[in-house]
């Protein structure tokens, strides 16, 4: 099979959905598909406002659309809703071709906390990117209720996962020569330096330990100089990261917006476990006891972050693995073919087209 994905989001940027594509990519080759990826590398792009190392692609519908017709793909996926995703929309509405898309980041919380612009008009906008899709992939349940209510149609349960190769398991906290000298125990967090991350929360609550930070981003100088005590390390290779998961004594996550949270898996499959506010996305990663439904597996949510951190370091380790190894990249691609890959051409005739 064919397959045009089109994304916004692609390397050299760092990011969860940078590494679900990724993953999913290399998945889909490995099944023997053809996968043609359209990102902003191909284009002229131009910096997103505030968000440095971040490149958008300018004007650039008559160059996919020649890539579109030079490909002639079987499936056109449309992951991301920036320019490259709306000239994606607008081809294949032009061309009464069915697509799907994907909702990986809730840019209307993003645009509320960075713009000022109110969330009914963020989510209007989304709707109305989405409306024309055969298929919105979800990676949760709390986002497919979210959305639902938002009014969004055509709803697909979606999910992550986590290379357990990269990510691997060390039964006790790992040493690290950029960790070794701090007091313990370590909080961590790995993510965007940026308004929706909440990260303030983390990096405020109270800690008898010390703090790191694995990432940059828009806010990165601003609290770098408000919260000198905290050791930040920047962007790391993800060999290096993996290593800096098992030296943690705790995960924390401070986001509430998130629609997953894949650095939550890495950092659980490395043994380290998670504290995390309880919301969409930790909710779906740590998942309930069936034995005991108030305890989390892997780690431990709680609207006192502090209080969640400190509980986590209680967690085995083997149970955050344990956590981890129920996510897979096996089973999020087997949902992406079954929402996906079957709606080839042979859907054209007699779909509805909304503008």
């Amino acid at each position: 099979m064919k397959i045009a994905l089109i994304t916004d989001a692609w390397r050299p940027q760092i990011n969860g959905v940078v590494t679900t594509l990724v993953e999913l990519v290399d998945q889909l080759h490995a099944k023997g598909h053809v996968v043609e990826v359209i990102h902003p590398d191909l284009f002229k792009t131009r910096p997103c406002p505030g968000y440095a190392g971040i490149d958008l692609a300018v004007r650039p519908y008559q160059q996919l659309a020649r890539q579109l017709d030079a490909f002639h793909p079987d499936v056109i996926h449309v992951a991301t809703e920036g320019p490259l995703g709306w000239a994606a929309r607008k081809y294949c509405l032009k061309h009464a071709l069915p697509f799907t898309t994907a909702f990986h980041t809730r840019f209307p919380e993003v645009l509320k906390a960075a713009l000022r612009i109110p969330l009914w008009i963020g989510y209007a906008i989304f709707r109305h990117f989405h409306k024309p899709s055969s298929g919105v992939l979800v990676p949760t349940h709390g986002v497919m209720r979210l959305l639902e209510g938002w009014g969004f149609k055509n709803l697909r349960s979606w999910t992550h996962g986590v290379d357990m190769r990269l990510f691997s398991y060390e039964e006790t906290v790992a040493h690290h020569p950029d960790l070794d000298d701090l007091p313990r125990p370590i909080a961590l967090y790995v993510g965007r330096v940026s308004y929706e991350k909440n990260i303030d929360s983390f990096l405020a609550m109270p800690w008898h330990g010390s703090k790191v930070v694995c990432g940059v981003g828009p806010l990165e100088k601003e609290l770098q100089a408000k919260f000198q005590h905290v050791r930040w390390l920047g962007v790391l290779p993800r060999e290096e990261l993996a290593r800096v998961y098992a030296a943690a004594d705790v995960f924390t996550f401070p986001s509430r917006n998130e629609t997953f949270g894949l650095v939550m898996l890495e950092a659980m499959a490395c043994g380290t476990p998670v504290a995390a506010y309880p919301v969409d996305g930790p909710l779906e990663v740590l998942r309930p006891d069936k034995d005991d439904p108030q305890h989390r597996k892997g780690g431990v949510l709680h609207e006192d972050l502090a209080y969640a951190s400190l509980e986590a370091l209680k967690i085995p380790r083997s149970e955050a693995r344990a956590q981890a190894l129920l996510f897979s990249w096996d089973e999020s691609t087997r949902l992406f073919e079954q929402h996906v890959i079957r709606m080839d051409r042979t859907h054209v005739q007699g779909m509805e087209v909304h503008p």
